[in-house]
């Protein structure tokens, strides 16, 4: 994938906006530079997206997640939520499910973060048709590649077909699921990959110890 920098013009814009809002938020935490630089590259990263108008504000949602890992890092934010990040290449499908199974299932009880070694410009339509069968909404996710922040700051790291891309860090708690990748199936297709991936999830908020009904 190409990564090219949008219009200098918008993109000046876009910083800008977002720059603003995010520094308001994260005031005290970060640096207004840091949350310039930041915006400014999640823009970049997520140029070669398909979703246009909303790269803006995928942008923006890319920019506030990296600096909230950051800021975690930093100790400036507190927390004892585990935080789990979930790898595969195009981060389109299975991780996608699995952020979504995970999000839903443990709700505020997890950080939940995803990425891939070489993003896709959008979501496996599939794998929202599937979730949405199951009552969980990802039609809203959004492919985007993993970060130093977004690993850094991971305490358990799931990995789903990306190799040796994957990278590797020490402390961290690695898991590797083997998973058909949903790409190119349709749904009927998806579905059991869907529910392998829930019944993973499932596993694992159980050695986390984190209760499900």
């Amino acid at each position: 994938m190409t990564i090219t920098s949008p219009p200098a013009e918008d993109r000046r814009r876009v910083v800008a906006g977002a720059t603003e809002r995010l520094h308001t938020e994260f005031a005290g935490i970060v640096s207004r530079e840091t949350v310039e630089r930041f915006v400014d590259d999640s823009l970049v990263r997520l140029s070669a997206s398909r979703y246009d108008d909303f790269v803006p504000l995928l942008a923006e949602r890319f920019a506030r997640e990296r600096l909230r890992a950051v800021a975690r890092l930093e100790g400036a934010i507190l927390s004892d939520r585990p935080t789990v990040l979930f790898l595969c290449v195009h981060n389109a499908g299975r991780s996608q499910m699995a952020a979504g199974w995970l999000s839903h299932l443990a709700g505020d009880r997890v950080d939940v973060l995803s990425g891939g070694s070489t993003p896709a410009a959008e979501v496996n339509a599939a794998a929202v048709a599937a979730m949405a069968e199951v009552g969980i909404d990802i039609s809203d996710a959004y492919p985007r590649p993993w970060t130093d922040e977004t690993i850094g700051v991971a305490d358990v790291i799931v990995t789903m077909g990306c190799g040796d891309a994957c990278p590797v860090l020490p402390g961290k708690r690695y898991l590797d699921w083997e998973l058909e990748d949903p790409a190119g199936r349709d749904v009927s297709a998806v579905r059991p990959i869907r529910d392998e991936i829930e019944r993973r999830v499932r596993d694992l908020l159980g050695d986390l110890g984190i209760a499900v009904g």
